[in-house]
Formats: structure tokens, sequence, C-alpha cells
């Protein structure tokens, strides 16, 4: 293996595990302000550091002609509505079942991509489908089967999830006509003017009551320069050199850190089966990537057109 691809590798293991880290911050961050308030100073800071980085390296673009309804509407998906479900989604089920759920975003995005551009849906992508679905049944489960989750908590980090998917498939558009900086620069920034009225409305008040908090507030510090900038920056490394598919195999690996993590750090209870429901999850991502070697016909094809 060239050491180029290792390092490739630890990038992509570390933007898991910095991502794994941002269910247990917004825990955290949650001891001393409001989801609003979290997510709206960790917006502001990623904008903040990466809008400076874009202008000293001179690679930040301004969006052209209809393209700027594009950028409204993909932070409209994301940092707007999936930080609103994920961040109040976490305030009723616990890190580990919010990161689960989250994790079944690659399988749920398929079933978007054959609907709305007719990509051909593979039975390995069903297969993995149902496989995590059931084993996210069994994390949100309790011993005798019935629902132990809060539902408001599950409704609310699945609106995230489709968000994501939303957020995706706008980003198609516009990945090919602009660089990475400028795209996560503009779509922080869009979401803090989102953001804006909202937290005025419901979190402003109670902001200004609030003493400084100097665990949560490094906690917001840590979301926003970890999770929105290194693991972006990692995993973009990761993307270069050993491609989309495998760094995408990583992300898969994020629900077991969020477990040990909140079993460490958080003290929250990992029984036998939630243990099984996430193995049986991961084992279901994986499943969905896997790709199908050609056989000897679709061989014979290839080389006949060649």
């Amino acid at each position: 293996m060239k050491n180029k691809d290792l390092l490739a590798y630890f990038s992509a293991l570390g933007a898991a595990f910095f991502w794994s880290f941002s269910f247990i911050w917004f825990k955290i961050a949650y001891l001393g302000y409001n989801p609003i308030t979290v997510v709206i100073f960790r917006l502001t800071l990623s904008a903040l550091i990466i809008t400076i980085i874009g202008l000293f390296l001179k690679r930040l673009q301004r969006p052209t002609g209809n393209d700027i309804w594009l950028f409204l509407l993909m932070a409209l998906f994301e940092p707007f509505i999936y930080f609103l479900g994920e961040s109040y989604g976490l305030l009723y089920v616990s890190s580990t079942v919010a990161a689960v759920i989250v994790a079944t975003i690659p399988l749920i995005s398929p079933l978007f991509a054959w609907y709305f551009f007719r990509e051909k849906l593979k039975w390995m992508n069903v297969a993995g489908l149902s496989l995590s679905f059931f084993g996210v049944a069994l994390v949100v489960l309790n011993g005798s089967f019935q629902f132990d989750a809060s539902p408001l908590g599950v409704g609310l980090e699945f609106i995230a999830v489709l968000s994501a998917i939303g957020y995706s498939l706008v980003l198609r558009k516009i990945v090919t006509k602009y660089n990475t900086i400028s795209i996560v620069a503009y779509q922080n920034i869009i979401g803090i003017f989102y953001f804006l009225p909202v937290w005025l409305f419901a979190d402003f008040n109670d902001f200004l009551q609030r003493p400084f908090h100097s665990e949560a507030f490094r906690a917001i510090v840590l979301l926003a320069v970890f999770s929105s900038l290194l693991a972006f920056v990692f995993f973009t490394q990761s993307i270069r050199q050993i491609g989309v598919n495998r760094s995408n195999s990583f992300i898969n690996l994020i629900p077991v850190f969020v477990a040990g993590l909140s079993f460490f750090v958080l003290n929250e209870s990992l029984n036998l089966q939630k243990f099984t429901g996430i193995v049986i999850v991961v084992a279901g991502l994986f499943l969905a990537q896997i790709k199908r070697k050609p056989g000897n016909r679709e061989i014979a094809e290839v080389e006949h057109n060649l």
C-alpha cells in the first residue's frame, strides 16, 4: 500500500471520528445553551474560518445567474432544516440513537436518486436498506420490542435525514461549477441568515439571561473547528486519493464511534440489543456499497464495444 493511500485512509477515519464527536459535543453544549444558540454560534465560527481561508487562498467564487437560488435552496436543506432536526432531536434521544438514524442517509439516498435522476437501483441497495432499518428498530426498541426512544426525537432525526438527501440532490447541480471552499462558505453564511430570525425570536432573550458556560462554549468551538472544518478537510483529502465510495465506507463507522464515545463520555447505556442493532446497521451500510463484479457475459460485451 502506498503512503499516500495510507494517509488517505487515516484521513477518512479521522473525518468519521470528528463527525462522531459532534453528537457528543452537542450534548455538552446543551448544558449551557439552547439548540439554536449552539447552531448559530457553530455556523458563525465555521463560516468565519473558512471565509478567511478562502479569501487568503483567493478561492472564493461568486454565484452567477440562477445559481443563487440553488445556493439558497441548498442552505435551506442544510444547514437550516438539517440542524433543526438533528439538534432538537438530540434533546429527546441519545447520541447513539441519533447517530444510527443519521447513518441511514447513504442508504435512502439511492431511492431519491432513482426517482429524480432515474439512477439504477441495485438489489444490494434494497437489501442493505432493509437490513439497516431492522438494526435501527433494535436500537430504538426496548427489550420487550416496544418503542423505547422518543417518537418525537426519532421523527426529528429522520427529518434531518430527508433534508440531507435534499441537500445532496441540489448539490449535484452546483458541485461541478464551484469549488469546495466556496460551496461550504456560502451555505454556512446563508444558513446564518436563515437561523438569525429564529434565534432572535426563540433563544435570544434566554441567551442574554444565561451566564457564560465555559464547558458548553468550548464544545461549540470544537464543533465548529473539528466537525465543520477539519473533518471536511480530511474527508476531501481522502476522496482525492481513494475516491468517494471507499471514503464513504469509513462514514459507516460513525454509529460505532458514537456508541463507544457516548458510553465512556456521557455514560449512556449500551446493552446487548443496542450493540447488536448497531452492528446490523453498519453491516447493512457496507452491504449497500458492495459492487458486484461483472460476469463473463458483461466482460465480453465491454470488450466487444472497445
